[in-house]
Parts: C-alpha cells; structure tokens; sequence
C-alpha cells in the first residue's frame, strides 16, 4: 500500500508535464519534448514514517508498570516478557511473605506454649542466687507473673537481656542463645549448666530459621520488582529511540541512461536502522 501510494504520488507530480507540452505525433520529437519537460523537475517524496515516540513517555509508563513502555512502542515480545517476570516475582513475594508469616504465627504459639520465662527466673534464683519477685496467680500467664526489672537486673552476668514478652526478640533470643535452655520444658532444672541445651531449643531454632528463609526469598523478590521496573524504564526509553531511527524510505524520479536513451525512472530509497 505505501508503495502504490508512492508511485502515485510521483505520477501526479510528472503527468501534468507531459500533458502541457506540444506533441505532434512524431516519435522522435514527443520523446524529446517529454524529456525536456521531464528532466526540468525532479520530483522526490519522502514518505513518512510512523509517530514519533517519546523516550520520555516510555520510560514513565515502564517505570509505572513494566512492559507498558515497551507496549507503546510496539515490542510486544519484550513487553509480555517484563509482564511475565512482574507477575513472577510480585506472585512470589506475596507467596513467601505469607509463608513466612505462617510460619512466625506457628513458632511463637510453640514458644508460648513450651518456653516458660518463670521457669527461666526460679532456675536464676536456685544456681546464680538472684532475686526475682514472681507471682503464682494461676490467672496470669508466665510472662505476667514475673518481674521484668528483677530478671533483666538477674541477667546482667549474661551477654543478653531478655526483651519483654510479644516483641521480635523476645522469640529470637530464647531460641538463639544457649542462656535461656533453662526456661524450656525439656530442660532439667537441676543442671546448672544452661549450655546442656535441650532438643526443644534446637527444634525451635530450626522453625525460626525456616521462617526467616521465606522472609529472605520474599526480599529478594521485592528486590526483583524494582530491579524489573528499573530495567524495562531503561529499555523502554531505548525502544522509543530505536523506533523513532527505525524506519526511512524516500523515493524520487532520476534520469537512467538505456541504449542511447535517456529514460526518467522511479528510484525508491530504503533505509532501515538496527
């Protein structure tokens, strides 16, 4: 279709010529009148190509949603692969986020239920002689009944002190640091050596570390997520460059030399940048 249009534009431009000049009939005379009218106007046509592209424009709309650049500027392999890869990572940080807390809400309730910080405190007081106030009132939880101030004060030959109950160190410290084996079930509360850790504390361990490896996969998908914004922004800018330099045709009307005849011939130019 571009080329008929061509074509057409360039007999509109050398038709009229021909018709206004002064033709007898004569063969050899009408092709010289045609000629010389021909040959006083060289018509060329540049046909244009396509809207430009703003580099600009591309490059907000992948750094918005990644692919929509590259859909703007007509890569749509690249854009449903950026697509696919925001989806991906976007998928799996929400899948290991929640599996991380899952598992956060599943090693918490094992530590409420197998930790006792008063068990912790009365070990204190028997093998390093401290002074704890506790309160045995079955309506309170074990976390209630002691006083705080008193086992932080009791800890102080320890490298830790034990946070209040709920928060996130609470959970890491009795099941990182060997100090706190006492306040296990398992664990014998005549040992006074809290290195003799029991297989609770290590299974513990364990399921705290699983959750931190979701929490770490979820990471490093949300890290994908701006290094996936980040580089469909760059391609996209990139993309609405090349476009534009894509695409240049001209055509134009010149004068070819057959057999001692000069003949006036269509010449297409096509220009194709990578």
């Amino acid at each position: 279709m571009k080329i008929i249009s061509l074509i057409s534009v360039f007999l509109i431009c050398t038709i009229p010529h021909l018709a206004q000049s002064e033709l007898n009939g004569i063969l050899k005379h009408d092709a010289q009148v045609a000629f010389e009218k021909t040959n006083t106007v060289v018509p060329q046509v540049i046909y244009p190509a396509q809207d430009k592209k703003s580099p600009l424009l591309a490059g907000i709309f992948s750094f918005l949603v990644p692919g929509a650049g590259e859909l703007y500027t007509g890569e749509y392999i690249k854009a449903g692969i950026f697509v696919a890869v925001e989806a991906a990572v976007i998928t799996t940080a929400v899948i290991y986020d929640n599996k991380g807390d899952n598992k956060t809400t599943e090693f918490q309730g094992y530590a409420d239920q197998e930790w006792n910080v008063i068990k912790y405190a009365e070990w204190l007081k028997t093998h390093k002689g401290k002074t704890i106030s506790i309160d045995y009132n079955p309506d309170l939880k074990p976390w209630e009944a002691v006083n705080w101030d008193e086992l932080n004060a009791a800890e102080s030959e320890f490298s830790h002190k034990l946070p209040p109950h709920g928060e996130q160190q609470y959970y890491e410290l009795i099941g990182k640091y060997p100090q706190y084996s006492p306040g296990w079930k398992e664990f014998d509360p005549t040992d006074d050596d809290y290195h003799h850790v029991p297989e609770q504390f290590l299974y513990y361990s364990g399921m705290r570390g699983k959750a931190n490896d979701y929490y770490n996969v979820a990471s490093k998908a949300v890290i994908g997520i701006y290094v996936n914004h980040f580089l469909s922004t760059l391609d996209a800018v990139w993309s609405a460059v090349s476009f534009n330099k894509n695409l240049s045709v001209s055509v134009r009307a010149e004068n070819v030399h057959f057999a001692d005849i000069d003949e006036l011939m269509p010449v297409f130019h096509l220009k194709y940048a990578f």
